[in-house]
């Protein structure tokens, strides 16, 4: 005796597929939340930073970074992309008091650790929420032009989506009401 052929059944099986798909994203997301807390996104810290014959080092090679120095790099393909203005001090502060100020206004945020200071340059490490990318800044206080130049750049990736620049200009404002 063979069986009757029935009809697909439409309602139980497509749901299933769908509730089963939101499980999986759902885990996903969770996993990586977890990798990016357990630093699986910090990347390592590069060793050339720093200021060398008055200028930091050019834009990322990719499009997460920004520098105020990118037009003196007009050889780099993302030089007009990373361009950013640098930080103003006031106009009867002196560049290395402007850096201490902004050094304060970075350790009151909860995502920044300071990796150097002295008194005319400050390197800092942000390091995103959920999944724990690390984006480098550097701050130098340029008594020629009488700015804080800046370059800041993720670690890993080749977009950060405008993280890099946001934070900037956050600052910027910050420092602007302090």
């Amino acid at each position: 005796m063979t069986s009757p052929i029935r009809p697909p059944h439409r309602g139980a099986r497509p749901l299933r597929g769908v509730l089963l798909g939101s499980g999986v994203l759902a885990g996903l997301a969770v996993l990586a939340v977890g990798a990016g807390r357990a630093g699986a996104f910090g990347g390592a810290p590069p060793a050339d930073l720093g200021v060398t014959d008055g200028r930091l080092k050019p834009p990322s090679g990719t499009d997460n970074s920004v520098s105020s120095q990118a037009g003196r790099w007009p050889e780099h393909p993302l030089h007009l992309a990373a361009q950013i203005d640098p930080l103003l001090p006031r106009a009867d502060e002196p560049g290395p008091a402007a850096l201490q100020r902004l050094r304060r206004l970075i350790e009151a945020r909860g995502d920044a650790q300071v990796v150097e200071s002295r008194p005319d340059y400050l390197r800092v490490s942000f390091r995103t929420r959920w999944l724990g990318f690390v984006d480098d800044a550097e701050f130098w206080a340029d008594p020629a032009a009488g700015v804080i130049q800046l370059r800041s750049a993720s670690r890993v990736g080749r977009r950060d989506f405008g993280a890099n620049r946001a934070r900037i200009e956050a600052l910027r404002a910050a420092l602007a009401r302090s």
